[in-house]
């Protein structure tokens, strides 16, 4: 057996030298030969490095820790995670910003992935979540245009204002998330010092019948920290990795970060009794009706060993429920189901569940799923692939673990358009004049105008009376920092949707 740390290349065989490649020399001529099969593999292994980048939440950081359940919740749930008092599930989290490329600021005006799996007794539980309580658009048809007006535009490879602002202008329902964004909360000065939220509804369940919805609130136990505009831009040239580096070194100082876990929980007969959608993801559960319950907490003690192998390839999907945790017929969640897994399997391959730092901890899978690139598993050594078998080694099925239904009374099926509705202007309305104070409103609009003064005159008007649609003082702080005509504000505020887009429609449109 070749000793430890002595060099070799991937099948094992020693390497003389690792410093040459085969060379021919003499008289001032040298020549390599391609039966240096080390020299081939190695620069054909190199330019295959890299794997497709994530489209967004491209640039993160990760550890791992534990989550400890400080409260029985079996009333309303049976996930064992949650139903044994002072039980401890290992975890890993990787934190992200959203928009940016892999090389992008950890500084940047972005929201913050806040993804988590819990590797339980019962299989993986991953609760893929974000910084914020809520989310620009409700429709995942809606998302990949959304992200495009973040990313390059295609004529110019350049970022353009006017693609940003000319989408959240013609869809109201981002007004919400964009007042978070521009606000202080939208440039978190490190990953420990913000919260994280599910943002989705969730179904928790104890039974075939019994069954609530939650929502999840993180709140982080070392406050929160945000940089303001110029600080961010500042960072962002100065150490573009600060979060990176400050969730790394705190592990590694013994400082834990930590977070404490809790719940909004709302019953089923309360649905009906919303004015509007409740598993709209644009919009909040107001907390004196559905109050926090303290569930746990969240503390991260190991940082990674390899960055590519356990942070690149983390790989979370919201689809990943364990017994008595199931989805809700929010319309984003139900399009996010699907989305992530299959970019896993475009980014890592079939396989990627067997990835170490994807793979259950504390459970043995055993799938009819078999071969594909990258099998490592024994792919289960030959059993049955199909169910139902009779065979040796096939596999059982245990239907101990049935999901409620759920009842939808008077429901047709169609391809319908959410309509723009008061309640959209309600919620951003309420954060600008009762949340935020003074100076945070001032910097919210210091830090809209700073980006959306660069957009067609027509985009800033649109924009400006969706504000002043949720509230006075909100359109017309940003009216006067535009220096834009206030009444032509307040008279397109007053208009439809569609009227208002017709009247603005971009001088180059």
């Amino acid at each position: 057996m070749i000793k430890k740390n002595i060099l070799t290349n991937p099948a094992g065989l020693k390497l003389e030298n690792d410093m040459s490649s085969i060379t021919l020399e003499g008289k001032g001529k040298t020549f390599t030969f391609l039966e240096d099969k080390y020299l081939v593999e190695k620069l054909a292994h190199f330019v295959r490095e890299r794997i497709p980048e994530r489209v967004v939440h491209a640039k993160g950081a990760g550890a791992y820790g534990y989550f400890e359940c400080t409260k029985n919740m079996s009333k309303f749930t049976k996930a064992k995670i949650f139903t044994e008092l002072g039980k401890k599930t290992d975890l890993f989290i990787r934190f992200s910003t959203v928009g940016g490329e892999k090389g992008s600021a950890d500084s940047a005006r972005d929201p913050r992935g806040f993804a988590i799996k819990f590797y339980t007794e019962d299989g993986n539980y991953d609760l893929v979540g974000n910084n914020t309580p809520i989310f620009f658009i409700r429709d995942g048809i809606k998302f990949p245009d959304f992200i495009h007006t973040q990313k390059r535009d295609p004529k110019t490879n350049l970022k353009d204002p006017n693609m940003f602002w000319d989408f959240l202008s013609l869809t109201p329902e981002t007004l919400h998330q964009v007042t978070i964004l521009m606000s202080d909360r939208g440039t978190p000065m490190t990953y420990r010092h913000m919260h994280g939220f599910s943002s989705h509804a969730f179904m928790w369940y104890t039974d075939e019948k019994n069954y609530y919805w939650v929502k999840y609130h993180i709140k982080s136990n070392q406050g929160i920290k945000n940089w303001v505009l110029e600080s961010s831009i500042r960072m962002a040239g100065e150490n573009p990795d600060f979060a990176t580096q400050d969730l790394f070194e705190s592990i590694e100082r013994k400082e834990f970060p930590s977070w404490t876990v809790y719940v909004q929980i709302m019953h089923p007969n309360d649905v009906d009794k919303f004015e509007y959608d409740p598993f709209d993801v644009t919009k909040v559960w107001f907390h004196d009706e559905y109050p926090l319950y303290e569930i746990g907490k969240i503390v991260l003690n190991r940082n990674p060993v390899d960055y590519f192998a356990e942070v690149e390839q983390a790989a979370f999907s919201p689809a990943r429920f364990i017994p008595g945790i199931n989805s809700s017929p929010d319309k984003m969640l139900q399009a996010r189901l699907f989305s992530y897994e299959d970019a896993h399997r475009y980014r890592l391959g079939t396989n990627y569940q067997q990835i170490p730092v994807n793979s259950p901890k504390a459970t043995c899978p055993f799938s009819n799923q078999r071969d594909g690139s990258m099998t490592v598993n024994g792919n289960y050594n030959g059993a049955p692939n199909y169910y139902p078998s009779t065979l040796k080694g096939h596999a059982i099925v245990d239907d101990s673990n049935k999901i409620p239904e759920i009842i939808l009374n008077n429901s047709k099926k169609g391809r319908f358009t959410q309509a723009v509705t008061d309640y959209d202007f309600v919620q951003p309305g309420l954060l600008f004049d009762k949340v935020l104070d003074n100076p945070k409103k001032e910097r919210l609009i210091h830090n809209t105008a700073s980006t959306l003064k660069d957009a067609d005159i027509n985009i800033q008007y649109r924009w400006t009376s969706l504000c002043y649609k949720a509230s006075k003082l909100y359109g017309t702080m940003l009216s006067d920092k535009l220096g834009l005509d206030l009444s032509r504000v307040v008279e397109l505020s007053n208009m439809s949707q569609e009227e208002r887009v017709k009247n603005t429609l971009p001088v180059n449109a």
